[in-house]
């Protein structure tokens, strides 16, 4: 998998990639670019079977503020019809591919995280918080509507509707406590343990089955979509592929000679 980026920050050691926008100075704002890089780099991670799992960090002690107001939002402001829609097309290609790069991502939040911040750490699999994380989809704050990225499809269905109406029409911050206690965030930490909390949690789940893994993440995502019935069938279909897998018999070896199994993920 290639770190050669010019956007953001990303480092993979033992499976795990950590990546970081890196605009510490402004709190680690989205361009163009890096909106457009980020895609990229999730898109091709389907295709690494070296990386297990994904970390988003915090740099500077803030998640990220979001689009850029002078980069971007300025911009936005003088385009044309199709020029805006290819834009909103784009970001909203970013959560796409981040839902469907077959690896769990764990976002690490700190300080502010708002607007396609928000987003980010929406689109991801596993939220961690600390009690200073300030969660805003803050997007009718600047006269837009809180159907942004996916926010009205993915929000609700992690907080529930009325707390998700409640973010997107206020335009406020969620701060870390109250955010655990929703459900946005699985756990808090002190901001000093955040890095190590989550790469704790993406090196568990690196060492788990990695096929099986990315099947899961992949009928999360699908299964939206489905009455229950068909819910059912594909888990059953899913299933049974994994249980062609060789990390199936090394867990029933493991089982039965009492170790620990060691998953390798096919």
């Amino acid at each position: 998998m290639r770190c050669d980026v010019t956007h953001f920050r990303c480092e993979i050691t033992d499976g795990i990639a950590r990546i970081a926008l890196d605009r510490p100075e402004r709190k680690n704002p989205l361009t163009f670019d890096s909106y457009a890089e980020l895609r990229d780099w999730f898109r091709d991670l389907h295709h690494d079977d070296t990386v297990k799992a994904v970390v988003i960090l915090p740099n500077g002690g803030n998640f990220s503020s979001g689009g850029d107001v002078h980069e971007i939002i300025g911009p936005l402001t003088r385009m044309s019809m199709k020029d805006l829609l290819s834009f909103t097309r784009m970001t909203g290609d970013l959560v796409k591919a981040m839902i469907g790069c077959g690896k769990p991502v764990i976002a690490a939040v700190d300080g502010v995280c708002a607007g396609a911040g928000a987003i980010m750490a929406m689109a991801s699999d596993l939220r961690i918080g600390t009690p200073g994380a300030k969660v805003a989809f803050l997007f009718n704050r600047v006269g837009l509507a809180g159907c942004d990225m996916g926010a009205c499809a993915i929000l609700p269905r992690i907080i529930g509707q009325g707390r998700a109406a409640e973010l997107l029409y206020l335009g406020r911050s969620m701060g870390g406590e109250e955010g655990e206690r929703w459900g946005f965030f699985n756990r808090l930490v002190g901001a000093d343990a955040l890095e190590d909390a989550a790469m704790d949690m993406a090196g568990r789940i690196a060492a788990g089955p990695a096929f099986a893994n990315s099947m899961t993440k992949t009928m999360l995502a699908q299964e939206w979509s489905m009455s229950l019935d068909q819910a059912i069938e594909a888990e059953a279909q899913a299933q049974a592929i994994c249980m062609q897998g060789n990390d199936f018999r090394r867990a029933y070896a493991a089982f039965v000679a009492r170790e620990k199994p060691v998953f390798e993920g096919d």
